[in-house]
């Protein structure tokens, strides 16, 4: 089996004492392509943010490409995590008034120790790999303009450009396709699992709400209610019913009128004398 990259053990997450997060067990293994799906408030961007050290649990032990997430964690080893692990989130989080090509190339910053982090100042090779990033994600003719004159899908594209150039081991996208006309959302899921196969071994882990989107993006499906994991299943095993029942559960006074129902119906039919 290959190498757990998350390991998740007792995990609670709390938010002015309520508790928004609390999982068990899960294990996510390098290569692997996972879907979280859920209604609003069901925790998925609260787990991701933890994956990523924004979010520190209130109990539990998180593991993430063998680093222990956790306050006590020194920031240089958070820093390092961090350069390890891709991110694609909500707000995209582009600096503006900077160009496209200077956006890609914050993706290298970490491979850049010192001065030259600091001052933005990057080789010609370097300059040249992020030129191919844009390329990658059909963007090289718009480098020189700035971010803030890009539609939302070009953004996006952006946005996985500098990703790219992070070689990530774990890529965690949050709804990489929100606002996005179908056509667009569907180049973006695609870049993404290109992006993922880049880097041997990486695995990505994407928020869903679009269960359509789900066989472009996944092979595992986890799905999140009310803060606890709903179902783990693999892809093939996910149907409407499985799906309807996340986002729509029957309340339990229902089920049973539901099942009661139905047995009465069953009485009924085995009662009723056959007549011709």
């Amino acid at each position: 089996m290959a190498a757990a990259v998350v390991d998740i053990e007792a995990l609670r997450c709390e938010v002015a004492g309520r508790t928004t997060l609390a999982v068990p067990r899960l294990t996510l293994h390098a290569g692997e392509r996972v879907a979280l799906v859920g209604p609003n408030g069901a925790g998925k961007s609260t787990l991701l943010r933890t994956l990523s050290g924004f979010a520190v649990p209130a109990a539990g032990r998180v593991a993430v490409l063998g680093c222990r997430l956790g306050a006590g964690l020194p920031r240089g080893a958070l820093r390092q995590l961090r350069s390890d692990v891709g991110q694609v989130m909500q707000g995209l989080h582009l600096v503006q008034r900077l160009s496209v090509l200077d956006n890609v190339l914050i993706g290298a910053l970490a491979r850049r120790p010192g001065w030259r982090s600091w001052v933005r100042w990057h080789t010609s090779d370097v300059v040249g790999e992020a030129t191919q990033a844009l390329a990658a994600v059909g963007l090289a003719h718009r480098a020189d303009e700035r971010a803030d004159r890009l539609s939302g899908g070009e953004r996006q594209k952006v946005a996985i450009a500098r990703m790219l150039m992070q070689r990530p081991r774990l890529i965690l996208a949050d709804e990489p396709t929100a606002s996005l006309d179908p056509a667009a959302a569907h180049e973006v899921c695609d870049l993404l699992v290109r992006a993922a196969t880049a880097v041997p071994g990486a695995t990505l882990v994407t928020v869903v709400h679009a269960p359509a989107l789900l066989p472009r993006l996944a092979d595992r499906v986890v799905g999140l209610r009310h803060g606890q994991v709903a179902f783990d299943l693999p892809l093939a095993a996910v149907d409407e019913p499985t799906l309807a029942a996340l986002y729509h559960p029957m309340p339990e006074s229902a089920a049973v009128t539901s099942v009661s129902a139905t047995l009465a119906g069953r009485s009924a039919t085995v009662a009723t004398p056959c007549t011709t």
